[in-house]
């Protein structure tokens, strides 16, 4: 699991999808926390399409409301029950409209949103999606309506995501579900339940259709995904009692990545995220074969201390982590590496926080997601471990860490000027109406003059200066892969 992935810019946002024809009915949904829940959100945007609903971004047209939520941060769940207030005070208004909860809160807090709050007429848990029709026909016949049973083999591989809000040139295809870690300080486990993957063919079959469609830049998604291994279907841990045949054709996370690169080989491919335990050679090497294959990994590690990351369950040490990075860095020179780190974990000292320091001095890491931490209801660390380190030292640790990083990332940024690089345009600048914004294969955002060039072109664009995490270029004229 990862307390990252979840970008600050994306929080709440609305997702707005192109009309059907025939449909009536408006659905508002919003979503929060990580790009698994973004993805799941397209996927009950495809669903509730069949049964009526267009999206809206007018929370006031709305006949259903679903907020799609998170339980990783406390923050997030904060946020969630503001919204929450929101709608029942435009529910006043228009009181024909349901509103609903969605994802890993609605698993955690069903009883509390339902009974004790009565704040939402439905809760639907993250492998309940297709039981949709059946809830909404239960909230109109006036009864509150759940389903937050996990599942062992729901991984929505047949449903055919409605892509909101995107840009129309990248898109997150979702891989596994559920994860096996049992990191103390994570919920996922319990709001998603244990790990199973999509089969292959209808992963390739996304890819392509994403393709057809113009994409040019996928990202597969999972809590996981080198842990990625389809056997047929059923839970990973189950792998053990499959037959000799279903064992032996397996397809593991290497063999998966190499399939989606040959499918579509002017495609870039990005993968997230990777749990150090379970990255293999195989995946590096498949890296290394495959030029669409993006070179960055999201590896994270969550503290630099071997004490902290036992306390933690993660499955490593410290030293496993830096040989690790020796490997990537050996079989991928200029591989762009970020990590997720949490201070003030319980029990953490200052050595431990040291340890965290020299360890991001060892990787340098491009990028990073740091977070204190917040102790969440229902895990491990909850139960068994007291939140003993204060919060103004979790801060003070936490500035220390985010200053180290800002360092490393302004050298790693700085060494892309004078080079020349090929970037993916994404969109346009946020400061200037004048440049495009896209991303090197490592994941840096690159800003230049927009010229000739438009969203979704691959240009070759030389670096003539950085600032701490944005490289600043000219365009030079289009890359390989868009004349080939």
């Amino acid at each position: 699991m990862n307390p990252k992935v979840i970008d600050e810019n994306r929080q709440g946002t609305t997702l707005k999808t192109i009309a059907t024809s025939g449909n009536t009915k408006k659905l508002f949904i919003e979503s929060y926390g990580c790009q698994m829940n973004f993805s799941d959100s397209e996927i009950v945007a495809s669903i509730l399409a069949q049964q009526g609903y267009d999206t809206t971004d007018a929370l006031e047209d709305a006949d259903l409301v679903l907020v799609n939520t998170c339980s990783i941060r406390d923050k997030a769940e904060q946020t969630v029950r503001k919204r929450l207030e929101k709608y029942n005070a435009v529910k006043k208004i228009n009181p024909g409209m349901k509103v609903g909860v969605l994802g890993c809160m609605a698993e955690r807090l069903k009883s509390k949103f339902l009974e004790e709050e009565k704040i939402v007429d439905l809760v639907v848990g993250p492998d309940a999606y297709k039981d949709l029709p059946n809830l909404l026909s239960e909230v109109n016949a006036g009864r509150d309506a759940v389903n937050v049973l996990l599942s062992k083999d729901e991984t929505y591989g047949d449903i055919a995501p409605v892509r909101l809000g995107g840009n129309g040139v990248s898109a997150f295809v979702s891989i596994t579900r559920g994860c096996d870690n049992m990191c103390t300080f994570c919920v996922v486990p319990f709001t998603r339940g244990r790990e199973r993957s999509r089969d292959p063919q209808s992963i390739v079959s996304e890819v392509n259709d994403l393709g057809q469609k113009g994409y040019k830049e996928i990202t597969l998604l999972g809590q996981n995904v080198d842990s990625y291994l389809w056997y047929g279907g059923g839970l990973k841990k189950d792998f053990k009692n499959a037959s000799a045949i279903e064992q032996a054709s397996a397809i593991d996370f290497a063999q998966l990545l190499e399939m989606v690169a040959r499918a579509q080989p002017k495609m870039r491919i990005r993968f997230s995220t990777s749990n150090p335990q379970d990255m293999t050679a195989d995946v590096l090497y498949a890296m290394a074969k495959h030029d669409n294959i993006c070179n960055y990994i999201h590896l994270p590690v969550q503290s630099g201390s071997t004490r902290i990351l036992k306390e933690m369950n993660r499955q490593h040490t410290r030293e496993q982590y830096m040989t690790l990075i020796d490997t990537v860095r050996s079989i991928l020179p200029d591989c762009g590496i970020s990590q997720d780190m949490i201070s003030g974990f319980p029990t953490e000292t200052e050595q431990d926080h040291q340890d965290t320091l020299s360890l991001m001095d060892y990787v340098q890491y491009d990028f990073g997601f740091m977070f204190m931490y917040s102790e969440r209801p229902g895990t491990m660390a909850a139960r068994k471990m007291t939140d003993d380190v204060p919060e103004e030292v979790k801060k003070r640790r936490l500035n220390d860490i985010i200053i180290r990083q800002r360092a490393h990332s302004a050298y790693r940024t700085k060494q892309f000027v004078g080079k020349t690089v090929e970037v993916l345009i994404e969109k346009e600048s946020k400061k200037s109406a004048a440049h495009w914004s896209g991303r090197t294969p490592q994941n840096t955002v690159v800003v230049f003059e927009k010229n000739q060039y438009q969203p979704g072109d691959f240009v070759m664009v030389h670096i003539d200066d950085c600032t701490s995490a944005t490289l600043i270029g000219t365009p030079l004229h289009y890359s390989k892969t868009q004349n080939d």
